[in-house]
C-alpha cells in the first residue's frame, strides 16, 4: 500500500513538473552603432578619458530578466577625448602599443557573463564574468542597470567598472612593478562606463 502512494506521488510530482510554464529564454543583439564604451585612466599628474568601439555583444534573458551575454570590444578603436590633434594620436598610439595594449596582436578584449544577481531593485544587477585582455582572463564584478525600453529594446548600463591592468600584464609606468618613477607613475587602475543596447 505504502508502494502504490508512493508511485501516485512520483506520478503527480511529474504531472505538475509537465504542468510549469517554461521559461521563455531569449536573446538579443548588441547594436554597436548605439552602444559605446568610455574609458579614464589615472596617473600622478592627472588623468586622461576617451572611448573604445563594441564590435559584436548578445545579452540573454529568461522570462525577461538579464540572464548571461557577452561583448567584445574593438581596441584599435581606441580613441583619447581630452586632447586634441596630435597630442591626442601620440597618447592613442602609445595606448595600441605593445608597452600597453598591443592592440595589432590583440586587436579584441571581450567579456563573458557568468552571473547575474539582482540587488533588490528591479532592473539592478551585480555581474560577474570573465574580462580577457590580451591573453589574461580575470574574474571581475561590478552594477548594472537594465532598462526595457517601450521599443522592444533594452539598455544595460554600468557607470564604472574598475579594471586593474597589472593583472592583464599591462605594466607600463606601474609603480607596482617599477621603482624610482615619481611623477611619471601611471596607476594600474582604470575604469569603464558601458552602455550596451540591444534588441530581439
Amino acid at each position: 500500500k505504502s508502494f502504490k502512494l508512493l508511485g501516485l506521488a512520483v506520478v503527480f510530482a511529474l504531472a505538475g513538473f509537465a504542468f510549469t510554464t517554461p521559461i521563455e529564454v531569449a536573446e538579443y543583439a548588441v547594436n554597436t552603432e548605439l552602444s559605446k564604451v568610455e574609458w579614464k585612466g589615472y596617473k600622478v599628474t592627472g588623468k586622461h578619458h576617451g572611448t573604445i568601439q563594441v564590435k559584436a555583444g548578445s545579452l540573454i534573458f529568461a522570462d525577461d530578466k538579464l540572464s548571461g551575454g557577452s561583448f567584445e570590444i574593438d581596441m584599435a578603436s581606441l580613441a583619447v577625448t581630452d586632447l586634441q590633434g596630435g597630442m591626442a594620436d601620440k597618447l592613442a598610439g602609445h595606448l595600441k602599443s605593445p608597452d600597453f595594449f598591443g592592440v595589432e596582436k590583440y586587436p579584441t578584449a571581450k567579456f563573458e557573463i557568468t552571473k547575474v544577481v539582482p540587488r533588490g531593485t528591479p532592473g539592478d544587477f551585480t555581474i560577474k564574468g570573465n574580462l580577457t585582455i590580451k591573453e589574461s582572463t580575470e574574474d571581475i564584478k561590478f552594477f548594472a542597470k537594465v532598462t526595457m525600453k517601450d521599443d522592444g529594446s533594452v539598455v544595460a548600463e554600468a557607470e564604472q567598472i574598475t579594471i586593474d591592468r597589472s593583472d592583464f600584464d599591462v605594466r607600463y609606468g606601474s609603480g607596482s612593478f617599477f621603482d624610482n618613477l615619481g611623477d611619471k607613475t601611471i596607476y594600474d587602475e582604470f575604469d569603464l562606463k558601458v552602455m550596451l543596447v540591444a534588441s530581439k
